[in-house]
């Protein structure tokens, strides 16, 4: 974004961010927000503390200390943020998405740093990771609303590291699942309703972040591995409960069926067998239409050695490249399998907000050793985003999503389906 451009938004840039205001006791630090905003949407190659002060006239140790000690309320900056998306762009069908990023980094100074995987360098490296929770909608508004360091195992028990970095004693190492509810509590104690959760399968294969969603009412649909466990066929319960094991205490019959893994459900299960693949016209690539052909049953997860309510087992193939892929949801009996499909494969635009962050305001641009400076980076960055968000969708022309198929290609069907009698319907007609 160039300085003319800019220039043309600063009445709607201050309005914007007058929102925030009150998150700050004193009039320098509302004005050092402004700065470090401004140089994150100029086209400066780099955009860490010091070429961004540089280039506003600001001594670099001014936005130092606005990052790591001057008094502002993040939480509330977080709050309003969330509120901001809540009041403007809440929509019955959007979609929350769980994902994690890494960034990395040289040394061993910046909090949570460590060689472990990673993802943009696409293989174990120096660097930090942190979670996310994003919000998207049909109408192509997406966003990131939230951010948390994942801290190791090794800085954990170091405590005396954790200070060094200003990492809070009360912080110790969680499980990303666990990060990912506390992102997605914050949210919604915020006033963000949820209608829709989705999450890769590093975070799917983690039973208790299934179950902590279903105890929180959380309507989700996961992608989990190929180890995912349950039944498709609810098996009957033992009556007299005072036989025991020495593993515990045996709820069902013996004559059930054992808990098997989804591939083998997918595989030799009746409810999957006696289906016939169907075609779903999912998203449109350099390549042409991508196809899935997917079936779906009612599952059982197993939980404490019972089955739970009955969830969704999504089976899902693509057509071109035969990549399987597995799904659970918790939604009620009923619900359109195109509803389901459409909250699967919606984890691309929390993808794409880590890619625009990164490529266009300098997410991973971040120079710090203190915990605090990163946090805020992480979450000014957010609210940067926000607003060129709100931009956009002030000036779209169009209420179709970047990437989503348009009205004409809505109705074009896959051409390699040849004369199949069912072609590919397409998510989109039903103007989820």
């Amino acid at each position: 974004m160039d300085a003319a451009l800019i220039g043309s938004l600063q009445n709607e840039l201050d309005a914007f961010l007058g929102e925030y205001d009150d998150c700050f006791g004193r009039p320098e630090p509302r004005q050092h927000l402004r700065t470090y905003i401004k140089g994150q949407l100029s086209d400066l190659p780099r955009k860490s503390i010091e070429p961004i002060a540089l280039e506003a006239g600001v001594a670099p140790r001014t936005l130092q200390e606005f990052l790591s000690t001057a008094r502002w309320d993040q939480q509330l900056m977080r709050q309003r943020l969330q509120q901001q998306v809540a009041r403007r762009h809440s929509h019955p069908h959007a979609i929350a998405a769980i994902d994690e990023t890494s960034h990395a980094k040289k040394g061993d100074m910046t909090p949570g740093v460590k060689p472990q995987w990673c993802g943009s360098r696409g293989k174990k490296d120096n660097c930090v990771v942190t979670v996310h929770l994003s919000y998207a909608t049909p109408t192509g508004f997406r966003a990131l609303l939230d951010g948390e360091l994942f801290l190791p195992e090794d800085w954990s028990a170091d405590r005396l590291r954790c200070e060094g970095a200003k990492i809070p004693g009360e912080m110790v190492h969680r499980p990303k699942w666990q990060i990912a509810l506390e992102l997605r509590d914050r949210a919604v104690a915020n006033g963000l309703p949820l209608p829709w959760l989705t999450f890769d399968e590093h975070y799917g294969m983690a039973n208790d972040f299934l179950f902590g969603l279903d105890d929180r009412g959380q309507s989700y649909v996961g992608e989990v591995s190929r180890n995912c466990h349950g039944w498709c066929k609810k098996p009957a319960p033992l009556h007299k409960r005072h036989h025991e094991q020495t593993r515990g205490v045996r709820y069902l019959k013996e004559k059930n069926p054992p808990v098997s893994g989804v591939v083998n459900l997918v595989r030799y299960s009746p409810a999957f067998v006696r289906q016939s693949w169907k075609a779903w016209h999912v998203k449109d690539s350099d390549k042409g239409p991508v196809v899935w052909e997917v079936k779906m049953a009612p599952f059982y997860l197993r939980r404490q050695g019972r089955p739970t309510y009955p969830h969704w087992l999504i089976a899902a193939r693509n057509r071109r490249t035969g990549e399987m892929k597995y799904f659970v949801a918790n939604a009620p009996p009923g619900t359109p399998p195109e509803a389901l499909l459409y909250v699967a494969f919606g984890r691309y635009p929390i993808e794409r907000c880590f890619e625009d962050q990164k490529t266009e305001l300098g997410l991973d641009h971040f120079e710090v050793r203190n915990y605090h400076s990163m946090v805020r980076h992480l979450l000014i960055t957010s609210i940067t985003s926000l607003f060129l968000a709100c931009v956009q969708q002030r000036l779209k022309k169009s209420p179709v999503a970047d990437g989503l198929p348009g009205e004409e290609r809505r109705r074009r069907d896959d051409p390699r389906l040849g004369d199949d009698p069912q072609p590919a319907r397409s998510l989109f007609q039903t103007g989820l």
